[in-house]
């Protein structure tokens, strides 16, 4: 829950940010120089580029929750077997066992959403974010039913 509200407060400031950033684009254009009209368009880049950021990201973090959510109804979500060091932080060497044991299972059944699902919280717990993150895309195209290329 803390983490939606994280994620509410950071888009909503966001949002505020490319409002601002936007009308100084428009107050720029308004001028009617060829300078400023120029520079006026290029600021109002900015904001379109960070909403579609923005959307994109929020999609994908909707989908990943939905996965979540069924794959836990299926009582399928990947128990968290993992050793810790005293602060906290998971062991290197025990998310690397993991990694491999989620690895191998995703090999066995690539079609399957559910192990791409567990893989990518593997990798996250390995600390390799863009390769947990791609790994979420397939299972989320997967579940979706889209056709996926062979990694």
């Amino acid at each position: 829950m803390r983490a939606k509200i994280t994620y509410a407060i950071t888009a909503a400031v966001l949002v505020f940010y490319f409002a601002l950033v936007g009308s100084r684009g428009v107050l720029l254009i308004g001028t009617g120089t060829p300078l400023t009209v120029t520079f006026g368009l290029a600021v109002l880049i900015l904001p379109v580029i960070g909403v579609w950021f923005l959307w994109k990201n929020t999609q994908f973090v909707r989908k990943a929750n939905q996965l979540a959510a069924e794959l836990d109804a299926e009582g399928g979500l990947p128990v968290d077997e993992l050793k810790r060091t005293p602060s906290g932080r998971v062991d290197r060497d025990s998310a690397d066992e993991v990694f491999a044991q989620r690895k191998a299972e995703t090999e066995d059944a690539p079609g399957d959403w559910r192990n791409w699902f567990r893989l990518a919280v593997a990798y996250h717990d390995a600390r390799d974010t863009p390769r947990a993150r791609k790994a979420m895309q397939r299972a989320i195209a997967l579940h979706d039913g889209r056709h996926v290329e062979a990694a």
